[in-house]
């Protein structure tokens, strides 16, 4: 088990693995910034018609 670990494919196994994770972490951050961001623009538009009289 150990030789695997310090071999040259389980050690690149390892770092796509690490690598992978980093690359989920990040993509998620900037998912939820993205959504952040639509749900602030939806509400000053949905709060401009409202306020025009277009809805509601």
């Amino acid at each position: 088990m150990l030789e695997f670990l310090t071999s040259g494919t389980g050690l690149a196994l390892a770092l796509a693995a690490v690598v992978a994770i980093g690359i989920v972490i990040i993509a998620i951050r900037i998912a939820i910034k993205l959504a952040i961001r639509a749900a602030l623009v939806a509400a000053v538009v949905l709060a401009a018609l409202y306020a025009v009289g277009v809805i509601g």
